[in-house]
């Protein structure tokens, strides 16, 4: 209630009132370095004890790095076009009208994420520059550093003028939390879950409210027959090796067969060499006798670790029937040079994110233009893909006439 008596206030903020804010916010996170790190250690030490694997690890330290790479990501939220109060054209109707859209903010939106506080200050940055405001419910894994951050945050909001209440920390809690949380009609415009498949499901079966869904990344890669192997090199290991533990992370590798026995020995040796456990087809393990042998359960999975499942293919119609099968309408790159096989792959590949000839690690809200994103939807109701300040507002129809009726 706290946070949808705030909505009014921000929906009628200008763009200048919110910038200073956000200035704010990336000025008082570098000055809260250490008070930041000192929490994030007692995240990092529990999370340790329980014995997380090194990847999530990655996800939940907050270094000077970091949080340097969070302040200005905040800065360059500020630089982005505010979209709210933007209009599309305007079209004069016979009736003399003049009819068009105009954006306007979703309201107070809920977000459920695990282990990542950098989200924390991404989801409070964006949601308020699209007039929104936040409920931010992270996991109890980074429960310490989430806390400090909203305290820098609500800090930033009290000494510019806006309202506090506009970004506000849920305590972590158990599932029946949750499942009050994505009910509450009237009062939650919309449910961002961001974690793990467990949780995301748990959210869309309970949620009342609208709810954007990213249930994993299961991300493709095909090399076509022809392509260049340097090229296919790198780009299996930028999307394998750079971020294991990332949504738009490499998970399965598909290899036309024309040319299988030319590609395969030259990738999956720069993959082995970096570490990473490859789980092969029958073809696959022919031509590359060191690879384990992969299950139909391997194709499908996000490992979120160095593991990567490796096919040989047909030909385009197999690698485009594979993707249908197995994959999760999040990110798909093509590595070819063909441009039939690149117009088919962008034409058929129903993902958020289609790729020619570039690393699935690309999809990503930063990567693609958007500044700071607020989570990646691999459903098309409302947005599809990384969504940014512009998927973050809906748009109404607004009339403008000069006395009409409609008789």
């Amino acid at each position: 209630m706290r946070a949808k008596g705030a909505t009014a206030r921000l929906a009628a903020l200008g763009r200048a009132q919110k910038d200073a804010a956000l200035a704010q916010v990336a000025r008082d996170l570098r000055a809260s370095v250490s008070e930041l790190q000192a929490a994030n250690e007692l995240d990092l030490a529990a999370a340790r004890a329980s014995g997380m694997a090194e990847a999530m690890l990655d996800r939940l330290r907050l270094d000077a790095r970091t949080i340097e790479g969070i302040a200005r990501g905040v800065e360059h939220v500020m630089t982005l076009a505010d979209p709210v109060g933007s209009r599309g054209p305007m079209q004069r109707l016979p009736s003399g009208i003049r009819v068009g859209r105009q954006r306007l903010p979703l309201g107070v939106i809920a977000m459920v994420y695990e282990s990542r506080p950098n989200v924390t200050v991404d989801a409070a940055a964006l949601c308020l520059k699209a007039g929104n405001a936040v409920l931010l419910r992270g996991g109890k894994e980074a429960a310490h550093s989430n806390r400090a951050l909203g305290a820098v945050i609500a800090r930033a909001l009290e000494s510019t003028g806006l309202p506090a209440d506009a970004v506000l920390i849920v305590p972590p809690g158990d599932r029946d939390g949750v499942r009050e949380l994505v009910s509450l009609v009237g009062l939650v415009d919309l449910a961002i879950p961001r974690g793990g498949e467990g949780l995301i499901r748990f959210v869309v079966e309970h949620a009342r409210v609208p709810v954007v869904q990213h249930f994993k990344g299961v991300c493709h890669l095909f090399l076509d027959a022809g392509c260049d192997a340097a090229m296919a090199t790198r780009l299996a290991l930028d999307g394998k090796v750079r971020k294991p533990g990332v949504c738009n992370a490499l998970e399965c590798l598909l290899v036309h067969a024309e040319d299988a026995e030319r590609l395969l020995p030259p990738v999956l040796a720069a993959l082995s060499a970096e570490g990473v456990e490859l789980r092969g087809c029958e073809r696959t393990k022919r031509i590359v006798p060191s690879v384990k042998a992969a299950t139909d359960e391997d194709f499908g999975t996000e490992f979120l670790a160095k593991i990567l499942a490796v096919r040989v293919v047909a030909d385009l119609d197999g690698a485009l029937e594979h993707v249908r099968r197995y994959g999760s309408t999040h990110t798909d790159a093509i590595c070819t040079e063909r441009v039939t096989s690149a117009e088919r792959w962008l034409a058929e590949v129903d993902a958020s994110c289609v790729l020619v000839n570039a690393s699935t690690r690309f999809n990503d809200g930063g990567e693609l233009g958007l500044g700071a994103e607020i989570g990646i939807s691999t459903t098309k109701l409302h947005a599809y893909g990384p969504m940014g300040l512009e998927s973050l507002t809906a748009e109404k129809w607004i009339v403008l006439g000069e006395g009409q009726v409609r008789g």
